[in-house]
């Protein structure tokens, strides 16, 4: 998606008491809009923060199973997601979760691990499409019930690696790409997803549910997508990790597409150990999807060898300032201290460092994606078996119209609008907005400055701190700085750097094309150094009085 968004839903499910269902959506049919959010303190969670490597050392233990791990954060859902704070990070549970944990168990005693994911659950963002009981919808009514004929590539990697789909992720609906006056985190599915460190603020998007079910634990990682800035964004306002790779990496097939120019999956977890333990996983080439043809020979089967806690000493680091946090205190305050961290690891730090086409190919990259998701889309869509309710964007959009009370209660669709008047891709106009995002992004773009400045890395703040949920006005925002890795195609990892007002900051690692390693060694290293993430407390709101 484009950029954050956001809004205000506070959707509640009628059926909220009892045992969670086991199948179906969660989010709900008779939920209603509060006025004010409840402040909910949880029961104390065994596996509180567990990170991959430890429920692994649980497995092979005997500690743990898979069975139990599923049950406990099954359990966990249950007591927060539309109960408590009401999170509304998941829209359904997997049916088949403990079925399948229980085959892996089996698995496990018979003839061991297959790897560091083994048994591990995660859930993935409802635009992953998984060939289960589990539907995939993007989390629109419009494609309720659609199932599709096989896994994303992404989900088929998991399976293979051992990992338990537990269930899909809520999600700013159409991956926020249905209207100019969206809210992030709302979708006629699953309501609207609420950031878990203050429940009145919005968790950003469109990977909202992914990045608020990881920070609350109610998982232990998960899948998002991004086109811009869809998993840094709501990654940095909710506390965790996000790892948006280079373009290619990882396979798109089976995702729910807007742009196959900007599109790709991505892990988000609470550490960066955790999530490039996720990314050796998922990269690999695809037949269904050219792109990663290019990634031949550049993959790693392994991201954990680049954790390094020294990993800063003798990088040099560019400091990139976007004009849309200028001026915002509370992100210049935590940027400071981060650059005082990345200097005091050994790093080379270049401050400021401009870019000059920053800000210029804006209106280049809407073009784009408006001409790419009506071609993709429409492509994805026809694919589906006759069981979906549409199979055109011509279709999505006349189903929104006739459902305008339950899918279009607080914005419209005029992005879908846009998209379906374009032309084909052989159009002049895509074509040379698609010169102009290459050129600006890359050759003019990071490519030169990287050049210039001799750089390894360049660091930015994620963004500033979640705004309010507002249903009637929509996202306020905050801004951002994942334009440049977004446009571009090159990888960006997100990571906490501190608070403001109890709401956390990140720290945004770019790169060029296929320097993941890096990154991922540079991220950990401040990562381990900082320690900046704290657990949510579900507060009703944010700190607002400073504590002595």
């Amino acid at each position: 998606m484009p950029g954050p968004l956001t809004r205000r839903s506070l959707l509640k499910a009628g059926a909220a008491g009892g045992a969670l269902a086991l199948a179906g959506p969660l989010a709900a049919a008779g939920a209603t809009d509060s006025a004010e959010p409840v402040a909910a303190s949880p029961a104390p969670f065994a596996l509180e923060e567990a990170t991959i490597a430890e429920l692994q050392a649980g497995l092979q233990s005997g500690a743990h199973t898979a069975v139990s791990l599923v049950e406990a954060y099954l359990s966990r859902i249950d007591e927060l997601n539309h109960r408590g704070p009401a999170l509304c990070a998941v829209i359904e549970v997997n049916p088949d979760a403990a079925a399948l944990a229980a085959a892996l168990d089996a698995e496990r005693k018979e003839k061991g691990p297959r790897g560091p994911l083994h048994g591990i659950p995660i859930l993935l963002k409802d635009n992953i499409g998984t060939a289960d009981r589990t539907t995939t919808t993007a989390g629109s009514l419009a494609l309720e019930g659609s199932i599709p004929a096989r896994d994303a590539f992404v989900a088929a990697r998991l399976r293979a690696a051992g990992a338990v789909l537990l269930g899909k992720a809520n999600l700013s609906e159409w991956a926020n790409f249905r209207s100019e006056r969206s809210t992030s985190g709302w979708s006629s599915r699953g309501g609207q997803c609420r950031n878990p460190y203050a429940l009145d603020r919005c968790p950003s998007g469109s990977s909202s549910g992914s990045a608020a079910a990881v920070a609350a634990n109610l998982c232990a990682a998960a899948l998002g997508s991004e086109t811009d800035g869809s998993i840094v964004s709501p990654a940095s306002r909710c506390g965790i990790v996000g790892l948006k790779p280079t373009v290619g990496l990882l396979s798109r097939a089976g995702i729910l597409p807007i742009s196959h120019n900007q599109d790709t999956a991505g892990p988000m977890t609470r550490t960066v150990a955790d999530a490039a333990a996720l990314l050796g996983a998922l990269a690999g080439v695809d037949e269904r999807d050219e792109a990663t043809l290019a990634s031949r020979g550049r993959a790693a089967a392994d991201y954990t060898q680049f954790l390094d806690p020294d990993g800063l000493r003798g990088a040099r680091i560019g400091v990139f300032h976007p004009a849309s946090l200028d001026g915002d205190p509370w992100v210049e305050a935590v940027l400071r201290e981060a650059i005082a961290v990345l200097k005091d690891r050994g790093a080379v730090v270049i401050d400021p460092v401009e870019i000059a086409t920053a800000g210029k190919f804006g209106d280049a990259e809407r073009e784009v994606l408006l001409y790419d998701f009506k071609a993709d889309l429409n492509r994805y869509l026809a694919e589906l078996g006759p069981a979906a309710p549409v199979h055109t964007l011509e279709e999505a959009i006349a189903f929104n119209e006739k459902h305008r009370d339950r899918v279009m209660p607080f914005f419209a669709q005029e992005i879908f609008l846009q998209a379906q008047a374009k032309g084909p891709l052989t159009d002049e106009a895509y074509k040379k907005a698609l010169e102009t995002c290459r050129r600006s992004s890359r050759t003019e773009g990071l490519d030169a400055v990287f050049a210039q400045h001799k750089l390894d890395a360049l660091v930015a703040s994620s963004g500033g701190p979640a705004w309010l949920i507002d249903l009637i006005n929509s996202d306020t925002g905050t801004g951002g700085s994942s334009s440049f890795a977004a446009v571009s195609g090159y990888p960006n990892v997100t990571v906490p750097a501190g608070h403001a007002f109890g709401l956390p900051l990140g720290l945004s690692f770019m790169g060029l094309a296929w320097s993941e390693p890096k990154l991922i060694r540079y991220a950990y290293a401040f990562e381990q150094a900082t320690k900046a993430r704290k657990p949510p407390r579900f507060l009703p709101t944010a700190e607002l009085i400073r504590r002595a």
